[in-house]
């Protein structure tokens, strides 16, 4: 009888560790996927994560960077020749209160006074700079690429004949010959952005 109740109690004692240890590892097994789920999800999170960081990072420090060129540089937005069409102003002219300035290219081989068939033709391309009045005056440049320029002493009105001693070409001729070569200094900063508000042509 008690052999009976030993062997009873043995094969239940069995049955329940048997039972015990089954359902631990189904448990296991059945945590394993959504472990492993979590897992590359979170993977997938990091790559994400770091491939867009590095490029709001590669972004953000060229914003930054472009913020910061343009306020150690106000003039480092504007085109050269728009630049230098005002820093030749303020050189020559002095008067940055215009209130447009405008700007006209004449080709080499142009007469410098168009109304006038004796007049003598530019040897070269030159810039005419003027503003909204006559009375703002002109300048009538070619640059030599060196910080320096050809200035030409055209008038802003052409006599006629009659108004000078020599012919035409001769006045003319002496204008060409005369240039005068000025150095362009960078100016004042603010002169020159507020300056280039105004420029056309």
């Amino acid at each position: 009888m008690k052999k009976r109740i030993l062997m009873i109690m043995i094969l239940s004692v069995g049955f329940l560790l048997m039972a015990c240890s089954g359902g631990k590892q189904q448990v296991v097994e059945q945590a394993k996927p959504d472990q492993e789920s979590e897992n590359a999800a979170a993977e997938t999170d990091e790559e994400i994560d770091s491939v867009d960081l590095g490029e709001a990072t590669a972004q953000g420090q060229d914003k930054v960077q472009e913020e910061s060129d343009a306020t150690n540089d106000p003039l480092a937005t504007y085109p050269s020749e728009k630049i230098e069409y005002a820093r030749v102003w303020l050189q020559v002219i002095g008067n940055g209160d215009v209130e447009e300035l405008n700007v006209r290219h004449i080709s080499a081989g142009e007469q410098l006074n168009p109304y006038d068939d004796k007049s003598v033709a530019y040897p070269e391309d030159v810039i005419v700079l003027t503003g909204k009045a006559s009375a703002d005056g002109t300048v009538t440049y070619s640059g030599n690429g060196d910080g320096t320029i050809n200035v030409y002493d055209v008038p802003s009105h052409w006599p006629s004949s009659e108004q000078i001693e020599e012919s035409m070409e001769e006045y003319t001729k002496n204008i060409v010959d005369g240039t005068e070569k000025v150095s362009v200094d960078a100016g004042d900063e603010e002169e020159v952005v507020g300056l280039l508000g105004k420029i056309s042509g």
